[in-house]
């Protein structure tokens, strides 16, 4: 005779879920119904219980700066300066010089492609984490938080908001010499981390 909690159960089957008061087995999700155990995972998709860290990276040691970054390696400066003179630096450079040695006219043109150019590969760098620059100087652009890419969008305002860095002097652009994220400030605005790929 089958019990009235599980219709298909046999005879002397022995109930799926654990006796009452006992948490589930680590790694197992909880009966339906049942609040999780503390300390247990979050089950897939969602979120850390509150006061808990994010699955990507780890919490810092004791000792350890709370802005240590844990994951990936970081790009040096010499990379980013590299994905960043082929997405929009050297275009610009090169349209410039036509605009003034060469024709106006034609070298207008090529500003206004160079812009394109720069505003495909933010797009780029956004929706894949890699720009033509980034993918041949190795580097990738990544949330902080998680890990995950920025979006297309966030990609292109991430774009604009580097003129932040160039507005003391350039000293945006310099800070990741010395940072421990190796972030502009663009990056800590956005909350972004340029890693090796």
């Amino acid at each position: 005779m089958t019990s009235p909690e599980d219709p298909f159960a046999a005879p002397g089957d022995q109930p799926a879920q654990p006796p009452t008061g006992q948490p589930p087995a680590y790694g197992q999700p909880p009966a339906y119904g049942q609040p999780p155990a503390y300390g247990a995972p979050p089950a897939y998709g969602q979120p850390p219980a509150y006061g808990q860290p994010p699955a990507y990276g780890a919490p810092p040691a004791y000792g350890q700066a709370a802005d240590a970054w844990q994951g990936p390696p970081l790009a040096s400066w010499g990379q980013r300066a590299q994905g960043a003179l082929i997405d929009w630096f050297g275009p610009i450079v090169v349209a410039t010089l036509v605009r003034v040695l060469i024709n106006a006219p034609l070298g207008w043109l090529l500003t206004l492609a160079a812009i394109a150019w720069a505003l495909y590969n933010a797009y780029q760098a956004g929706v894949t984490g890699q720009s033509v620059g980034k993918r041949q100087a190795g580097i990738r652009i990544l949330r902080e938080q998680d890990g995950q890419v920025i979006g297309g969008g966030l990609g292109i305002g991430r774009y604009f908001v580097h003129i932040l860095d160039t507005l003391p002097c350039y000293l945006g652009m310099l800070w990741p010499l010395w940072d421990a994220k190796k972030q502009t400030f663009a990056d800590k605005i956005l909350k972004t981390v340029v890693i090796k790929a």
